[in-house]
């Protein structure tokens, strides 16, 4: 089937609108958890089916996920505070270890971000263990941590090159981005379903 650039662009303005309504489904943080894996979900829907998923799949698919995922956006927003409050104190020397204990905070956040990444991918991929997966599949082939902390690290440069209202929309790209990068890494993925 031949592509047309106007699948290319449908797919953008998609995305957009993905990252949009991710951002806003996950405000109230607590919330978070079950977005991220409900836009995982759609978005390896649309890679494999080639069509988006209904919103009634996307409401099945979220609701089982939103008291598992509870922890999730308060668990990632309290590591990034303490990464960033761990930097800050390395730089301003209030804290020993200079140089290399800064190199050390920003090479586990960055494993770390990367973990979270390939977490995201498969929450909207695997029906369960999707966290137990992403530690496994980190720790066995580290080079799947760092390329998705790669495609995190240029979405944060992003965020702080773009305008504050595109933002949101950087998020529909970098769910998709995750899952491109991710593909080579996890394998074959069985069918999941909406509920």
């Amino acid at each position: 089937m031949p592509h047309d650039w106007r699948d290319s662009v449908r797919l953008a303005a998609d995305l957009a609108l993905l990252g949009i309504v991710l951002t806003l489904s996950s405000l109230p943080l607590v919330t978070a958890g079950a977005a991220v894996a409900t836009g995982s979900y759609a978005i390896h829907h649309v890679t494999t089916q080639g069509r988006w998923p209904s919103f009634a799949d996307c409401w099945a698919y979220f609701r089982p996920r939103l008291v598992p995922g509870l922890l999730a956006g308060p668990a990632v927003l309290a590591a990034t505070a303490l990464v960033v409050i761990d930097v800050s104190g390395l730089r301003r020397g209030a804290a020993p270890g200079g140089g290399p204990a800064l190199a050390a905070v920003l090479t586990a956040a960055a494993l770390a971000a990367g973990y979270v990444g390939l977490a995201a991918v498969l929450a909207g991929i695997r029906e369960r263990g999707a966290a137990r997966e992403a530690l496994a599949l980190a720790l066995s082939r580290p080079l799947a941590a760092v390329t998705a902390a790669g495609v995190l690290a240029v979405a944060a440069l992003l965020a702080v090159l773009v305008h504050p209202a595109l933002v949101p929309v950087l998020a529909g790209y970098t769910l998709f981005a995750l899952h491109a990068v991710a593909r080579r890494r996890i394998g074959p993925a069985p069918e999941t379903s909406p509920g």
